[in-house]
């Protein structure tokens, strides 16, 4: 069985609340899990410590077992110091798309063009 720690969302419209969880990779985001591991609220000052909250016996616990954590997960048990810090790279966020590139190309080719003759 695939076993995943991540966010089961609750609360109303435009008002989350999370659940942190352990369940099968195959249920719905917010349907059956196996155990509640802590919460995450959002809507809180990121320097209140109320905002997540994990029972870090239990995570460690389902960790050893094989689950997986989820991106968002993961980042919170790596500011617990649970889990190793991973570097994250998104490498081609920086390169301008095709057409801009293009179009910097016929421009250089402009520029140059003049400057030859």
């Amino acid at each position: 069985m695939a076993m995943k720690i991540r966010l089961a969302r609750g609360g109303s419209k435009k008002r989350p609340h999370y659940a942190i969880v352990a369940t099968d990779s195959r249920m719905p985001r917010d349907g059956r899990f196996l155990e509640k591991l802590g919460t995450y609220n959002p809507l809180l000052a990121k320097d209140s410590e109320d905002r997540v909250k994990m029972d870090m016996e239990r995570v460690q616990y389902w960790l050893a077992q094989g689950a997986q954590p989820t991106d968002r997960v993961a980042r919170f048990l790596e500011a617990a110091g649970v889990v190793a810090k991973t570097e994250r790279k998104n490498m081609k966020k920086a390169v301008p798309g095709a057409k801009a590139t293009k179009r910097a190309e016929e421009k250089a080719a402009k520029a140059a063009a003049p400057a030859e003759e």
